[in-house]
């Protein structure tokens, strides 16, 4: 069993930057890949990065490319990082941590944090 817990998620105003973490409990937590998707009031869920089990592979959405990062750290803090920079008003959603694959495709993540939000004022 593995538990995820989002930390980070504030009001920022746009242009700002933002890091959001993502601790993983479990004994077998720092093999899994993570992801984080995002979820906009009114909208479906939809995929915002992932990262595999060893650090080595990243892959991102379209809309984030160049602004968002993900990155973790296996060795001492079994977290998950996602840094934000250059936040639009667009990006204002709640932002949930999934670990189990590390592809856009949110049916093939097997466990979920509960979210923390995110708010980006014009």
């Amino acid at each position: 069993q593995v538990q995820l817990v989002e930390s980070g998620g504030r009001l920022v105003q746009a242009g700002g930057s933002l890091r959001l973490s993502c601790a993983a409990s479990g004994r077998t937590a720092i093999y899994y890949s993570m992801g984080w998707f995002r979820q906009a009031p009114g909208k479906e869920r939809e995929f915002v990065a992932a990262i595999s089990g060893s650090g080595s592979s990243t892959s991102y959405t379209d809309s984030v490319k160049g602004r968002f990062t993900i990155s973790r750290d296996n060795a001492f803090k079994n977290t998950v990082y996602l840094q934000l920079n250059s936040l639009e008003p667009e990006d204002t959603a709640v932002y949930y941590c999934a670990a189990g694959s590390n592809g856009p495709d949110a049916s093939r993540y097997r466990y979920w944090g509960q979210g923390t939000q995110v708010t980006v004022s014009a």
